[in-house]
């Protein structure tokens, strides 16, 4: 499954929102140092009920528009 994600670093409380067949992502990590894609793979993989090694960020490492592949 892949699908487009808009993440939001620095949040006061880690949620997913839907938001026109794309995911709205807040996480409280910062976006410095990999910490916030690291903690969008620990939210998704428990919001997908899923192992995080099977989240990928396929594209926008380094951006807040991501997209991401789920492999099960």
């Amino acid at each position: 499954m892949i699908f487009k994600v808009k993440v939001i670093p620095n949040a006061k409380k880690e949620s997913i929102s839907c938001q026109d067949q794309n995911l709205k992502v807040y996480v409280k990590a910062p976006a410095s140092d990999n910490k916030a894609n690291k903690s969008l793979i620990v939210l998704l993989a428990k919001h997908y009920n899923t192992k995080k090694g099977s989240i990928l960020i396929l594209k926008g490492q380094k951006s807040r528009d991501k997209i991401i592949e789920i492999t099960k």
